[in-house]
């Protein structure tokens, strides 16, 4: 805060407390007024209507004791008509006042009023009838006790509802001047209050000022302008000018810290070059005036070995050439003799025969404690670093150089061990090249000497060395044109590392571009999911409910209307579960979890699943599981009983007459290892599946394990399906470490072969698959892969609640924006006996609790514009009052993970779209009972 505005804050603190308090006071007393007001006429109301209602009734009852002792007929109708016109007038009044009341005695009176009330009435209906009938007053005498006894328990409630209203008005009028007089006392203590803060607020202004110049002098003077490679830095406690300079300052010292070191970096570097740059030109100094390799090779490792720090070197040139090429030792630094290293050594042979062999240096770090070469005086030391590497040139490997050190090897020492070994190559090809002139000419000279007695063969000896000196100057001029070669082949292979780096950064923007059009394509199914399943709710429950011959009012072609709807919708969800599972499975993120189940329960479970559908079309069915089949099991349940669903709905599908059987025996290791690699395994099953159905073409094997494909187009208008239900359980095979294979002949049936291993540890292959950052939008459809015994369980469960009636007189809350959806929940949940709310939104769910509604449970999408599912439920766990209140999160859109989101956010259930009545109508009886 600045300067100004701090002294604007001072002087205008007064007048803005000031302000406040003559705002409250005015707005306090104009609402006690008004609320004065409106309470008193409200109380007049109740009193004076609870008045007329005793009037009405005292006027009915003379009505009566004068129709039933001294009126005569026209009177007596007379009576009689104004009693029935005094009945209606109390019963509105009755409601009018039941509909303002506010206060729990006030509605218990009046309900008890209510009560007495309508037992009267039934007494004076009765009496009225006798009177009508004409009975005599002796023969009424009985009658009239009653309704005087019960005439005077309802004028007696009266008063003392009439009675309770005058109490609370004197009370309403005692505490509005009770607030008054507190209000008076607030303003007095805000006054004080208001003294106090400005108080405070301007000797914190004037400390807060001072202190912080105070810190910025400090921090000043503490600087060392001989050392700013660390500056210290002013704290900012403030946003105003203060503070400003504050993080000026800091800016500036950060600038001043970053040169510094800057500077101190660019100083080590030129100090390197020029070190290795002194070292080249040292030893290219040292080249001149040598004609002899072992004169060089004694030079180069006696001037190297202190220039790189070692300890112990030699120096090896290569002699020969084919298989009689060998490396031979020259020279060596600090060595004993013949124990300093091998004499000599071929392509391959030991690290540095292999080093040359691959033409790369190589550095060793970790040399064994034993490894002792290093000699002094005293004794023998083992080294801490040895590199090894070869002179190269014209890509050939000319020589090879060896240095060990007691010391690890610098970068900087390892750069200058290559900068030298690249002109040593050209210096020791320039050294072998003298070395055969000077044979060469020494030869000359011997045959010149023999020559002499004979002048013809000397001029020809002399031609011959004219010849022998052009072929030099080639040689020489042959020297200069490789140097430019290897200048050009230097521009190359930068220009290639450009090439590399700029096909890197093509490869890694590729990489992005795919993930994201993962990310899309993900987003696509998970939308494209809710958006197919948010209306397929609304037909799967309206339908099923039609479809009902107990509760429809249909005639039976409509309701089997109404069932056909139902069974395409039904289609259509395992359409929309199968797409999504082969989307799942083809970017690798179908979850896998690994777990022991018992495999001695799996034939009674087929059995359970899969009788009716034997039964009904007149097939045999038959399981038999060999002894040998371990009872423990480890694979994921889930989808093992999918991938045996699916191969036997197919089996079943397509057989019309003769049998279906399910063998299920220990698997052959051998046998199941043509198809699969089957490491990693504690045992593996085998389960066939074998039909008399229409069977499959050879040539057809392989296409019906793709997606969307069948036999060929006459099998899918006969038997429909989408052809999605083989390339499934193959995919989950792949997935659990299985396969699937099949044998058929066309008209005699197929058999499919299902290999599964056992995994105690679980399969590493798709734990790598499934460990994806984003996660995949994707439906988890519960019913496509639920266990088969769930289906027993749900209709015990609903015999046992039916009786309990769990749902009568309950109230449910349907928060959803899609009015499909309100209408198809709310017919079911009425067919039910529930009472029912709808929301479209999360604002006006809030405004409906708020409104103090008897509500026993809250049906909640997730997916609804303004405020969502989420954060509505929220908000309603944040009051205390509805902490207990079920709340069953409902949504289409069921991404992975979105289970523990809602009920994290505070939903008791979750339950995906498209909603099966039985499955909601289950969830809604648990917690209901509970």
């Amino acid at each position: 805060m600045g300067f100004k505005k701090k002294q604007m804050l001072g002087f205008g603190l007064i007048l803005l407390f000031l302000a406040i308090l003559l705002s409250f006071m005015m707005f306090t007393l104009n609402n006690l007024k008004s609320s004065m007001t409106e309470i008193v006429e409200n109380r007049y109301e109740k009193v004076q209507a609870s008045m007329e209602i005793r009037q009405l009734f005292s006027r009915s009852d003379r009505e009566i004791l004068f129709a039933a002792n001294d009126a005569n007929k026209e009177e007596r109708a007379e009576s009689l008509e104004i009693i029935n016109e005094n009945h209606s007038l109390i019963e509105s009044k009755i409601a009018g006042l039941s509909g303002s009341l506010n206060k729990a005695k006030a509605k218990q009176l009046l309900k008890e009023f209510e009560t007495q009330y309508a037992s009267y009435s039934i007494t004076e209906a009765e009496l009225i009838q006798k009177i009508k009938s004409g009975n005599s007053s002796d023969n009424l005498s009985s009658l009239m006790d009653d309704q005087r006894e019960k005439r005077t328990k309802v004028i007696s409630t009266m008063d003392e509802f009439k009675d309770y209203q005058e109490g609370v008005m004197k009370d309403t009028l005692s505490n509005s001047k009770q607030t008054y007089e507190d209000m008076i006392g607030f303003v007095i203590f805000a006054v004080i209050l208001s003294i106090l803060v400005i108080s405070v607020t301007v000797v914190w202004m004037i400390r807060s000022t001072s202190k912080d110049l105070q810190s910025i002098t400090k921090v000043i003077k503490n600087i060392d302008f001989k050392n700013l490679s660390v500056i210290p830095r002013i704290p900012v406690r403030t946003t105003d000018e203060i503070g400003d300079i504050a993080k000026s300052f800091n800016d500036m010292a950060e600038s001043l810290e970053i040169y510094n070191q800057k500077e101190k970096d660019f100083t080590e570097k030129i100090s390197e070059q020029n070190w290795i740059q002194t070292r080249v030109a040292d030893i290219a100094t040292m080249y001149q005036r040598i004609v002899d390799v072992e004169v060089l090779a004694d030079r180069f490792i006696t001037r190297l070995a202190p220039m790189m720090g070692a300890s112990i070197g030699a120096f090896y040139v290569k002699r020969g050439e084919g298989v009689d090429m060998r490396f031979v030792k020259l020279a060596s630094f600090a060595g004993d003799g013949e124990d300093s290293g091998r004499r000599e050594f071929r392509l391959g042979e030991g690290l540095i025969g292999q080093c040359a062999l691959e033409k790369k240096s190589k550095v060793i770090e970790d040399i064994p404690e034993d490894f002792q070469l290093v000699t002094t005086g005293l004794g023998e030391v083992n080294p801490k670093s040895i590199v090894i590497a070869p002179v190269i040139f014209e890509d050939e490997v000319v020589a090879m150089v060896e240095l060990a050190s007691l010391e690890a090897f610098t970068k900087l020492q390892k750069t200058f061990l290559n900068q030298v070994l690249d002109t040593l190559g050209i210096t020791i090809n320039n050294v072998e090249g003298r070395m055969e002139i000077e044979r060469l000419l020494k030869e000359s000279q011997a045959q010149t000497e023999e020559l002499q007695a004979q002048s013809e063969e000397l001029q020809s000896q002399s031609e011959e060395m004219q010849a022998q000196s052009e072929e030099l100057q080639t040689q020489a001029e042959e020297l200069r044109m490789i140097n430019e070669q290897l200048e050009e082949r230097n521009r190359e292979t930068e220009e290639k590392s450009k090439e590399l780096q700029v096909a890197k950064l093509n490869l890694e923007k590729q990489a992005e571009e795919l993930k994201l059009s993962s990310k899309y394509k993900s987003e696509f199914m998970a939308n494209m999911s809710h958006e197919l399943r948010t209306p397929l709710n609304s037909i799967l429950i309206l339908s099923e409910m039609l479809s009902d011959p107990n509760d429809s009012k249909l005639n039976e072609e409509q309701q089997e209307f109404a069932r056909v709807i139902n069974s395409s919708g039904q289609d259509l969800l395992t359409l929309i579960n199968d797409i999504l599972d082969l989307s799942k499975v083809e970017v690798g993120k179908l979850e896998v979890v690994f777990d022991e189940m018992n495999l001695s329960e799996l034939p009674e479970l087929l059995h359970r699943n899969f009788d009716h559908v034997a039964k009904k079309k007149n097939i045999d069915f038959i399981i038999e599981k060999s002894k040998n089949v371990p009872d423990i099991f480890f694979t994921d349940e889930q989808r093992f009983q999918q991938i045996l669903k699916n191969l036997l709905s197919n089996a079943f599908k397509f057989t019309e007459k003769g049998s279906v059987s399910v063998q299920i025996k220990k698997a052959d290791e051998e046998n199941v290892a043509q198809w699969i690699q089957t490491k990693g395994a504690s045992n593996w099953v085998e389960i066939k599946v074998t039909d008399t159905g229409i069977g499959i073409s050879k040539e057809k094997q392989k296409l019906i394990f793709e997606a969307f494909q069948q036999g060929d187009g006459a099998t899918m208008r006969k038997y429909g399906g989408t052809g999605l239900g083989l390339s499934i359980c193959r995919e989950f095979a792949k997935l659990l470490g299985g396969w699937v294979i099949v044998d058929s002949e066309e008209g005699q049936g197929s058999t499919f072969t299902f290999f599964i291993p056992s995994m105690p540890e679980g399969f590493k292959n798709v734990d790598e698959a499934i460990a994806a950052s984003p996660e995949v939008a994707a439906a988890n459809h519960d019913d496509s892969a639920a266990p088969f015994g769930d289906q027993d369980a749900g209709m015990m469960d609903e015999e046992d609640q039916d009786k309990a009636k769990p749902f009568s007189n309950k109230t449910v809350l349907v928060v959803d924006d899609d009015h499909r959806n309100i209408f198809a929940l709310k017919n079911a949940l009425k067919h039910e006996g529930m009472e029912i709310l709808t929301a479209e939104n999360g604002f006006e769910c809030l405004e409906l609790l708020e409104k103090g509604n008897n509500i026993d449970v809250i049906l909640m999408d997730i997916m609804m514009p303004g405020m969502d599912g989420y954060e509505t439920m929220t908000r309603i766990r944040e009051q205390s009052k509805f902490e207990d209140l079920p709340i069953i999160a409902l949504t289409a859109k069921a991404m992975k993970g979105d289970r523990e989101k809602c009920l994290k956010a505070g939903a008791s259930d979750y339950v995906s779209k498209p909603l099966k009545l039985d499955q909601l109508l289950s969830v809604l009886r648990v917690w209901l009972t509970n």
